[in-house]
């Protein structure tokens, strides 16, 4: 791949999850701040989830049937920036509410229109893509940590004018990503129906969504979670990045693990891992090196559980199906599941307190590996045995 290329998604995937690594682990904070309920909380931070159900479909849809991606990119960069800009004058559910859909309407886009074109330039990734979603982890840690020492030195007010120079940052960036060629594929003819309703593919669709819902939790409280058992900002910073540190070092190492490891194995130890991951989380929240152990599988749960996901979607969703597939991976994994999990989460942590919360989170992994398990059937070669494209 040509080397220009590569700086300038990976530039752009730093970009993108530094305003991750800045909103995920404090926004929940700020709605806090805001005298907002752990109810209220998991139903605006699960509007970024829910947006992901429809958003990305359409924004797919249209990057497939128009055969371009960097332009519609753009525009959601654009209509994010504006959406976050309203954010200065929300205040009360009402008017957050109103806000932060506006703002995941579009914000939720991006993601999956960059994973196509990225995909789409990459033609086979081969592991590439896992080197290049490594910057990504990369801008996440950098945000994490400078954001939690600002926030314990400025307040957490500070947090919506960094937040706002990273989405201006990231509308600039988005002026440099080049067209992918997307070459045709035998399968073009085939509907997309035909595509999701193999069994094959539901069974990874609901694995993965399962997996999120757990992660839903995860992304929507552990802060709150942490803060309540005293940990200050800036350790829940460096916890959120000693993750973000294992997923990085797992991304790199992904080409090796797939060369030696079928996708089937890899989803279904990240799955057993996250079981472990949550549970722990649940009954071990004081014990801080405890908590770190466990922020460590945060590689397995969802470094090589996501890097394994999108090689075997990358199969299913070919040719001119390949946006959409994005999407539709994106809307029902992260944004079904990880929908339920903020949902529930707020209530579970309103009712029966945190460390329940994190133990009840387990199960969905559970039940992931069971589907994953029984339900997906890949050859020796990760492909479809039996399918559309075996």
């Amino acid at each position: 791949m040509h080397t220009q290329l590569h700086h300038r998604l990976s530039r752009f995937y730093f970009i993108y999850y530094f305003f991750v690594g800045a909103f995920v682990p404090y926004w929940g904070l700020y709605l806090q701040s805001e005298q907002f309920s752990a109810a209220d909380i998991g139903i605006l931070m699960s509007l970024f989830q829910i947006s992901r159900i429809f958003a990305p479909n359409f924004w797919g849809w249209l990057a497939d049937h128009t055969g371009k991606r960097a332009q519609w990119i753009r525009l959601t960069a654009l209509l994010g920036l504006c959406g976050f800009i309203a954010v200065f004058w929300a205040h009360g559910f009402f008017w957050m509410f109103f806000v932060m859909a506006a703002l995941s309407l579009f914000t939720s886009s991006t993601l999956p229109l960059a994973e196509s074109l990225t995909l789409a330039h990459l033609a086979t990734t081969n592991g590439y893509y896992s080197r290049i979603r490594m910057w990504g982890s990369l801008g996440f840690i950098v945000a994490a940590v400078v954001l939690g020492y600002l926030i314990d030195i400025s307040g957490i007010a500070s947090l919506l004018w960094f937040l706002l120079i990273v989405q201006v940052s990231l509308f600039a960036l988005s002026f440099t990503l080049p067209e992918p060629k997307v070459a045709p594929h035998e399968h073009d003819h085939f509907s997309i129906w035909q595509v999701i309703r193999q069994p094959n593919v539901i069974a990874l669709l609901v694995g993965c969504s399962l997996m999120v819902t757990a992660h839903g939790v995860l992304y929507n409280f552990y802060s709150i979670y942490l803060s309540e058992h005293g940990y200050s900002k800036g350790v829940i910073g460096l916890l959120w990045s000693v993750g973000v540190v294992c997923e990085i070092a797992i991304f790199m190492l992904m080409p090796k693990i797939m060369a030696r490891f079928s996708l089937k194995a890899i989803l279904l130890t990240s799955l057993m891992l996250a079981v472990i991951r949550f549970a722990v989380i649940g009954v071990a929240v004081d014990s801080l090196w405890v908590i770190i152990l466990a922020q460590t599988l945060h590689a397995a749960t969802f470094g090589s559980f996501h890097a394994a996901s999108v090689e075997v979607i990358t199969q299913f969703f070919k040719g001119r199906h390949q946006a959409k597939g994005q999407a539709i991976y994106n809307s029902v994994a992260y944004g079904v599941g990880g929908a339920i999990g903020g949902i529930a989460g707020g209530y579970s942590l309103q009712y029966f307190g945190g460390q329940q919360t994190f133990v009840f989170a387990a199960a969905f992994p559970l039940l992931g590996l069971a589907v994953i398990g029984f339900g997906l059937k890949l050859s020796k070669k990760n492909q479809i045995s039996g399918g559309m494209f075996g």
